[in-house]
């Protein structure tokens, strides 16, 4: 998978998986990960769908409508990849804190669902749910931040409660902000996620 590897200068930190929205690259989220933790290693990917030229992490059927089949197999491919990222980097494979918004939020809850203790934390950006009436892993203990928009036209509150509540019932601890901004990326909800992370870690 094309992505960017910056070396932190402080290795006790996570590594920081950056997964941009659809349209991204592995460029879109940088000052982000400098936000939140400025001394940690970062792992920035870009997705490997196209979408009318625009990368995403996984096909969709229709606005809101995921095909399941292949988010399925780049959940697992993206998971084979942090495998294979750890050993040539030689980071810490049990300590990655995602960071993702939209289509990018989408494939980290993913990992979530799909791989126990495929990520040590993650702060979702405007997530919806990957997949509905699954079992999912054991998530004990796994610290997990989520963005909303109360008027967000792509990801309805609902489906924001319902993640909550699902990944709460797995043992997740999970802390909702909400704004009124949309679907856009805020700065005051990077701010949150940058109170949340320093509380975590």
């Amino acid at each position: 998978m094309k992505h960017i590897f910056n070396q932190g200068t402080d290795q006790t930190k996570p590594t920081l998986l950056l997964l941009h929205g659809t349209g991204g690259t592995e460029q879109d989220l940088l000052p982000l990960a400098n936000l939140i933790d400025a001394t940690a290693s970062v792992l920035s990917v870009r997705g490997n769908v196209s979408e009318n030229g625009m990368p995403r992490f996984f096909r969709r059927l229709a606005e809101g409508v995921f095909d399941e089949e292949d988010l399925v197999n780049r959940t697992k491919e993206l998971h084979e990849f942090l495998d294979d990222a750890s050993k040539q980097y030689d980071f810490d494979r049990d300590n990655i804190v995602a960071i993702g918004y939209s289509n990018g939020a989408n494939i980290a809850g993913s990992l979530l669902f799909h791989y126990e203790k495929s990520l040590k934390a993650a702060i979702l950006h405007h997530p919806m749910v990957p997949r509905r009436g699954m079992e999912l892993p054991d998530l004990d203990g796994t610290p997990v931040f989520i963005s909303a928009g109360h008027n967000d036209p792509l990801c309805t509150e609902q489906e924001t409660i319902d993640l909550e509540s699902i990944l709460t019932n797995k043992g997740a601890e999970v802390e909702v902000h909400w704004e009124n901004n949309g679907h856009q990326l805020t700065r005051t909800e990077v701010e949150a996620a940058k109170e949340w992370y320093d509380k975590v870690f």
